[in-house]
């Protein structure tokens, strides 16, 4: 098996390293690299890259590097696997999802040499990174003030990356249509399957989602033949399948308590959640629109009009029709009610 080589450095068999690629120069003149930490295995497999960070405030993903490379599978492993833990290192610093531009990376992929910043970005990690890669799983959060529940989303259509799908064995597993400039898209356009993984919250570290990502990951490099199931935890249940997904919206702004939480079950009328006026005088009901399990919702209590609180994935086998609107009117407390 030959040496792996990267941005112009060679990572020899059985060894790892972390290649750092140049990227730009703040305007203070101090460099910003890509870092890419490259584990050459031993023996012949597919290669892989573990992306995060995209959305520089998505920092689950970050975590779950961190605990990928340390984990005890790697050490016999089958292949190449490149992490890279921080794409979006502007973003990163600035706490932000975008980059100084104001523009969002996941929209800007290919990429070009002379485009944006975003652009240029982009382009580097698809020509050092992806280029080299057999196929790649993303990792997301939900934005700040949301959380998501652990889940893949998957190209409709594609076989190859419904089975990684169901080896990573996450709770909940969506189809979500590929978007014009993002990294999915522009991957597959050049033969790289990528899975994408949801979970947590942003600028938030979460146990859960980070344990189900490190042991979806290692699942799917087992079943790719890159590490033995040895100190892989085995799935504790089976994955949802959701063939489309709705938000329940505010039907008014004021103070919002949630009644239900991630990965439970709803069904179509439910009592989500109560939005009422701060005075305490005027309360509207949220009402589940569709049956199906709640894969996200807000975690801020103060909303507006509008504003998506809960994400509802549609089961297969709820056939419900979205309610009508007249279903979300409000209701004046009685005085007995108010406390």
């Amino acid at each position: 098996m030959a040496d792996f080589e990267i941005s112009g450095e060679r990572i020899a068999r059985g060894t790892r390293r972390t290649v750092d690629i140049p990227v730009s120069v703040f305007s203070d003149h101090t460099p910003v690299h890509l870092s890419a930490h490259v584990v050459h295995g031993k023996r012949p497999g597919p290669v892989m890259f573990v992306s995060a960070g995209i959305h520089g405030d998505e920092v689950i993903g970050m975590e779950i590097v961190r605990r990928l490379l340390k984990s005890k599978p790697l050490g016999a492993l089958r292949g190449t696997l490149i992490a890279v833990p921080i794409v979006n290192t502007f973003g990163f610093l600035n706490h932000s999802r975008y980059l100084p531009d104001r523009r969002d990376l996941n929209r800007c992929f290919p990429g070009t040499t002379e485009g944006s910043m975003a652009s240029r970005l982009a382009h580097i990690f698809m020509e050092e990174i992806v280029a080299r890669a057999d196929f790649g799983i993303d990792l997301h959060s939900a934005a700040i003030h949301r959380t998501n529940l652990p889940q893949i989303r998957l190209t409709p259509g594609n076989a190859r990356l419904e089975e990684m799908g169901r080896a990573f064995a996450a709770p909940v597993m969506m189809q979500s249509s590929l978007r014009d400039g993002s990294l999915r898209m522009a991957a597959e356009e050049m033969g790289c399957d990528v899975l994408l993984y949801e979970a947590g919250e942003g600028l938030r570290f979460d146990e859960v989602a980070a344990r189900a990502g490190v042991a979806g990951i290692l699942r799917v490099m087992n079943m790719r033949g890159m590490v033995g199931h040895k100190g892989i935890p085995k799935a504790r249940g089976e994955t949802l399948m959701c063939e489309g997904s709705t938000w329940a919206r505010a039907p008014a702004g004021g103070l919002f308590r949630g009644y239900r939480g991630s990965g439970e079950m709803v069904v179509k009328g439910d009592v989500l959640g109560g939005i009422s006026d701060p005075f305490g005088e005027l309360e509207y009901e949220v009402i589940a629109p569709w049956s199906g399990v709640v894969v996200g919702r807000t975690m801020l209590p103060v909303v507006n009009e509008g504003d998506a609180l809960f994400h509802i994935g549609r089961l297969p086998t709820s056939a419900d029709e979205p309610m009508e609107p007249e279903h979300h009117a409000p209701r004046l407390l009685d005085e007995d009610e108010i406390i």
